[in-house]
């Protein structure tokens, strides 16, 4: 079970501080009732939203580690997300699809989804994400190979610049195993299925 997450009130406090300044230079009125407890709720938000700063997704991976005697794809797909853009912080959301092959040890399913929420809690781009969520598996489970795949909606394309709707971004990065077109379309079909 997930722990609930508990904000900082010193944390919490001084982002609110920050936030009523946002709000009276863009000129609204920071003492009107709809406002008035918006700036903690700001402050709150995004030490939810940035949470994964202060995880290790390496030790997540590492608490669920079994020995296995299996060397097929093991595969966890539609994985959802939300995460901040870090070059406007608006949000992109999507999902997910990661794959390994084990190489004598496997981990909980549910760690692999973990591992895409501690990158998604961090300012982000979409390339970025996904190679470091690669990078994790592979440092630590050392399998045959690990392929992600990161398919995401951006608001900073969407609510402003050339506010396309609906337009979906797609990063992949792998290695090992699946550098063979073969198993990279194997992987592929199943995320497709």
């Amino acid at each position: 079970m997930t722990q609930p997450f508990i904000p900082s009130q010193d944390t919490t406090n001084d982002i609110a501080q920050h936030i009523v300044s946002v709000l009276q230079h863009i000129g609204e009125d920071t003492q009107r009732e709809g406002l008035l407890r918006t700036p903690h709720r700001v402050g709150e938000a995004m030490q939810f939203l940035t949470q994964g700063y202060q995880q290790d997704p390496e030790a997540i991976l590492r608490s669920a580690l079994f020995e296995e005697d299996y060397q097929q794809m093991v595969v966890v797909k539609d994985i959802t997300f939300y995460s901040l853009c870090e070059h406007h912080m608006l949000p992109f959301f999507g999902k997910a699809h990661v794959a390994y092959i084990p190489n004598g040890t496997i981990t909980g399913l549910s760690k692999i989804a973990r591992v895409v929420d501690v990158f998604a809690h961090r300012l982000q781009v979409q390339e970025r994400m996904t190679t470091q969520i690669k990078e994790c598996i592979q440092r630590t489970l050392n399998p045959l190979g690990v392929m992600v795949v990161i398919e995401a909606e951006h608001l900073c394309m969407q609510m402003r610049g050339v506010q396309k709707q609906h337009a979906i971004t797609t990063t992949s990065d792998f290695t090992g195993a699946f550098t063979r077109p073969e198993t990279r379309e194997e992987f592929m079909n199943l995320i497709r299925g």
